[in-house]
């Protein structure tokens, strides 16, 4: 059994299984006759689809064969020619010579098109020159085309890479040469008529007769240069090679006896030429500005606007504006006078500093009175100036001029004999006093940001700042603290021995020559420190600022400097995205330190002073021996004799301070200063002896005669507020045995006028007026400090002697009784007296040292 008839055999064992299956043969029949003719179907249509596929590839296969014969052919012929044609014998030789005749062909077409070029140009240069003789007018049209015809060869040389210099040389030289020509014509046409109207008098007119005369002659020279301005591009390149604005043809033609005047007068050997004067020059141009803008504004303006308007050069004011293009046209002649005198004033310093300034003084009126801006849209005129300074590379000398000048003047200032001295009638009374050499640097820092504020370049802006002004302020910052370091080691042992000072040397130092010395210091620090902060507003300064942080998130360096270093120099700032810095953060923070510094020396100075003009007072103890029955003797009562080292100490110091230090810094050094006399008085006077009633009377009578000297030095109130705490412990333990009405007023009327004495409207002045929120900063130190500081804003000695007045019955038997009863009685008692300072612990402790309660 073959394979066919298996699958059959397989195939009716599926379908006929049962006897059921059979009723279904017909179907199945049925089925497969319409299998097989689709199977056929099929069939069929492969085998056509087989044999249009044999057809075409045999079709295609001799077309194939017929291509490559007729192929074989064309090259046997193309072969067979080339060797008759070079006489050749083999066809690789004929293919090298006729690539050469080829080659020969293509540059004969080449050179035909150049001789057709040439002849097209000659006809046009020829047509306009006859053109030239019978109109000028009529020249233009030729011109133009020639015009044309030259820029559309520069621009295919370009694509060419240069292929055809010559070419483009001696059409360029042929168009040039036309141009003269036309530009003479039509200038002469111009020339003649300001002939005959008198120019270059300021007084000079259109006659309405001339008019249309002088209108053509203007449009015949403008349409001339129009292609070249058209093309012409020159507000575009690199920011240091920026090209100049072209001057209008009518407008050369006005300048040139302008030009001509302004070289008889400052080119020759006029007297107005001098090279120390350059002023001269630059005013005699400004002057032709005012004389002749009525002449250009009435009879250019008019026709610049018609000719320009609806071109693409009408947003430009060099060609539109009739007074820019007339200072455009003015600028070339300034050019060649400044270019020639530069050299001459190279080697003399103080000529090219003056000739630098005089350039940026006459931009900057050329800029802001005529409002200039050369054409160069938002970047505006940068100035000649600039030009010199910048594409001349004149900058680098003249900054070392300016810096060499600064230094020199800044060093004359340093040597000066009264250099050290302060300065008290230069700045506010009440404010804090510099030396006199602080504030001609100050003013000499002025004079060089005058100097080069005018500049339009930023990187010039920044090298100025950092290399001459921020190192002037280096050096001194470096002289002010040599100073102070060298009054350190003066005033210490070791430093004492080694420069021999003497006694009588230490003894001035610790004293008020010394505080001066100080003072100059602080006050110096502190003056230009302020007057850093000032700049740092000021718009000039806010500009560079600004341009250095936007350049510094751009780029890794400006100029020769990394970023990290201009930060160095300028401000930390400048490297983040925070607001708010300025360029003189990090100088500023020098002297602030340094003020800092200086006042922490004289707190310390002034507190050593005061514990030893204390010694003396520390140790005598005659508070619990002194008689006398009543304590309204106390009025009369006089300073104890050794308090008179720390009231002379005092006296001298605070006078000399208040003159040389504002309020709001003497205060808090004041403030300090009692702090220490009341912690020392405190420690080694009210809690080390004990007190009777006259005891008590005279400790109060001292700090009387203190806050005398101190109030008046410094201002009513502050001594009272300082010395505080003494003053309501010596209330405390100065209580009458016997409270009463009479012994209670004598007590109030005494310590009321022993402690505003010289200054008695001190109970009433405001606690803020005298810097009591400072105090709370500024005195917390020590302990004494800390309670003054813990006085509510109109708790003052006024305030314990009102209270006094008010709890007439109050005695010592009696606030002892309450003190030691218990915490809240001893509160109540403490207020009742007006002691807001001491506290419970501290006023029992105290009142424990009243001789009464002893036992």
């Amino acid at each position: 059994m073959d394979d066919g008839q298996s699958r059959v055999a397989d195939y009716l064992d599926d379908k006929l299984q049962t006897a059921s299956d059979l009723d279904s043969l017909d179907a199945l029949l049925a089925n497969i006759t319409a299998q097989h003719g689709l199977l056929k179907q099929q069939l069929g249509d492969a085998q056509r689809d087989l044999h249009d596929a044999k057809q075409a590839a045999h079709t295609h296969h001799g077309q194939l064969r017929q291509r490559a014969d007729a192929f074989r052919h064309a090259q046997a012929d193309i072969d067979r020619r080339l060797m008759v044609i070079t006489a050749s014998e083999t066809s690789d030789e004929a293919v090298p010579r006729f690539e050469a005749v080829l080659d020969t062909l293509h540059r004969l077409d080449v050179a035909n098109g150049y001789v057709e070029l040439l002849s097209e140009v000659h006809v046009l240069s020829k047509h306009a020159q006859a053109q030239l003789q019978t109109s000028n007018e009529a020249a233009l049209q030729p011109y133009k085309q020639l015009r044309a015809l030259h820029t559309r060869l520069a621009n295919l040389q370009d694509d060419a890479e240069g292929a055809a210099p010559q070419l483009l040389h001696h059409v360029n030289h042929i168009t040039q040469v036309l141009r003269t020509k036309i530009l003479d014509a039509f200038s002469s046409d111009l020339d003649g008529l300001l002939k005959r109207i008198h120019w270059p008098t300021p007084k000079a007119n259109i006659p309405s007769a001339l008019q249309d005369e002088w209108e053509t002659a203007i449009v015949k020279l403008l349409d001339l240069q129009m292609p070249e301005l058209e093309g012409a591009n020159y507000a575009s390149g690199p920011v240091d090679k920026v090209k100049l604005p072209p001057v209008l043809f009518p407008l050369e033609v006005l300048v040139q006896p302008l030009e001509m005047r302004f070289r008889y007068h400052f080119d020759g050997d006029k007297p107005t030429n001098r090279i120390d004067r350059p002023e001269y020059f630059l005013s005699h141009v400004t002057t032709l500005l005012n004389d002749y803008s009525g002449f250009v504004g009435d009879h250019l303006q008019p026709i610049l606007l018609r000719h320009f308007r609806g071109t693409d050069l009408a947003l430009n004011p060099v060609y539109i504006d009739a007074m820019s293009a007339f200072i455009t046209a003015l600028l070339p002649m300034l050019r060649t006078k400044v270019a020639s005198l530069l050299p001459k004033v190279a080697g003399q310093p103080q000529l090219l500093s003056h000739l630098v300034h005089e350039l940026m003084s006459f931009d900057t009126t050329i800029r802001d009175n005529w409002g200039y801006d050369g054409g160069y849209g938002i970047d505006g005129w940068k100035g000649l100036s600039w030009e010199f300074l910048v594409q001349g590379d004149w900058f680098g000398r003249w900054l070392q001029v300016e810096k060499d000048f600064a230094l020199s003047r800044y060093q004359s200032i340093v040597d000066a004999p009264d250099f050290g001295d302060l300065d008290y009638d230069s700045v506010d009374p009440k404010a804090t006093k510099p030396t006199k050499g602080a504030i001609r640097v100050n003013d000499l820092l002025e004079t060089i940001t005058d100097r080069y504020r005018p500049l339009t370049s930023f990187s010039q802006k920044l090298t100025f700042l950092i290399d001459i002004q921020i190192a002037i302020f280096d050096k001194l910052h470096e002289r002010l603290l040599s100073n102070l370091e060298a009054y350190l080691t003066m005033t210490t042992y070791v430093g004492r021995k080694a420069a021999g000072v003497t006694k009588e040397e230490q003894e001035k130092l610790l004293g008020v020559e010394g505080l001066e010395r100080l003072c100059k210091t602080y006050g110096s620090a502190d003056y230009l420190e302020k007057a850093m902060r000032d700049w740092s507003d000021d718009v000039f300064f806010l500009d560079i600022y600004e341009e250095l942080q936007d350049r510094a998130r751009q780029a890794s360096s400006i100029g020769s400097m990394s970023v990290a270093a201009v930060a160095g120099r300028t401000s930390k700032s400048v490297e983040g995205d925070s607001d708010g810095g300025s360029l003189f953060d990090e100088t500023a923070s020098w002297y602030a330190r340094l003020r800092e510094r200086s006042a922490t020396i004289i707190i310390d100075t002034l507190s050593n002073n005061v514990r030893e003009a204390l010694r003396p007072y520390r140790h005598i103890n005659p508070w619990a021996t002194l008689g006398g029955s009543s304590s309204a003797s106390a009025t009369n009562l006089s300073p104890t004799a050794e308090i008179d080292p720390l009231l002379t100490h005092l006296t001298s110091t605070l006078t000399f301070l208040s003159r040389a230090l504002a309020s709001a810094p003497l205060r808090r050094i004041t403030r300090t200063v009692l702090a220490t006399i009341s912690s020392t008085l405190w420690d080694n006077v009210l809690s080390q002896y004990r007190f009777s009633t006259a005891g008590a009377a005279q400790l109060h009578a001292d700090l009387a005669a203190i806050c005398r000297v101190v109030n008046k030095a410094v201002g009513p109130g502050v001594a009272e507020a300082g010395l505080r705490k003494c003053l309501e412990g010596v209330q405390l333990v100065g209580l009458p045995v016997k409270g009463g009405k009479d012994q209670a007023a004598r007590t109030s009327a005494a310590l009321s006028s022993s402690t505003t004495d010289d200054g008695g409207d001190g109970a009433e002045e405001d606690w803020e007026a005298w810097g009591g929120a400072d105090a709370d900063a500024d005195v917390g130190a020590d302990g004494d400090a800390g309670a003054a500081a813990r006085v509510p804003p109109k708790a003052n000695a006024g305030d314990t002697t009102a209270a006094a007045r008010e709890n007439v019955n109050l005695g010592l038997w009696e606030v002892e009784r309450r003190l030691f009863a218990d915490n809240q009685s001893a509160r109540d008692v403490l207020e009742e007296l007006g002691l807001e300072v001491l506290n419970e612990v501290e006023a029992r402790t105290l009142l424990s040292r009243r001789v009464e309660l002893a036992g």
